[in-house]
């Protein structure tokens, strides 16, 4: 995470927004990189692209794009809007209970809370989708992939917990356990491979 931010240009807050970026507190199993950011969005714009990873394994990846527009949005809180995109593996079963959904966005936004991020005017969706093979596919196992795409307004320039709680977000939906704040994790066993998450 150490360039996350570093070519920010724009009016100051956009500048300090990109720029607390680099302070949020992040699980070692995630690994962050700045993207390029969509241009015709807001006049503003800088995006983080993330991967979470168990050992060399990819389980689940995702984009924030960080948006300002000083005279605001239709539909905005304020200057600022958080556009967030996440897409990891699941289990069949787990993709078919049909509470998933409400479960997925519960976890964002306690994630949310927990970082004391503080948000207005969330929207967002939970999609399920199911790839199976045919033809020269047909012996490949059906996979099942959950997506969220959502966005919400952050009440303050300090966007560091608002990608702490993304993050933690792009964990849980990889199927790892959450971290309570203060509560150290365990590193990776050396026999994994093990990225070493920024």
């Amino acid at each position: 995470m150490t360039h996350l931010g570093d070519d920010a240009h724009g009016p100051a807050p956009f500048q300090r927004a990109v720029s607390s970026l680099r302070t949020a507190e992040i699980r070692p199993e995630v690994e962050l990189e700045d993207i390029p950011a969509p241009q015709r969005l807001a006049p503003y714009s800088a995006a983080l692209g993330a991967s979470v990873y168990r050992g060399d394994e990819e389980l689940a990846m995702g984009r924030l794009i960080v948006l300002y527009d000083p005279e605001g949005q239709r539909g905005w809180e304020g200057p600022f809007r958080l556009v967030a995109y996440l897409r990891a593996d699941m289990e069949p079963e787990i993709t078919s209970d049909p509470l998933l959904g409400p479960v997925v966005w519960s976890w964002l936004t306690e994630a949310l809370e927990s970082h004391n991020a503080r948000f207005a005017a969330a929207s967002g969706t939970v999609t399920r989708a199911v790839s199976e093979g045919f033809g020269g596919k047909r012996d490949e196992p059906v996979s099942t992939e959950l997506e969220l795409r959502a966005s919400w307004s952050p009440l303050e320039e300090d966007l560091s917990g608002h990608v702490s709680a993304w993050s933690d977000l792009m964990c849980l939906a990889a199927g790892m356990p959450p971290v309570q704040p203060g509560v150290a994790t365990l590193p990776p066993r050396s026999d994994d491979g093990g990225h070493d998450g920024r």
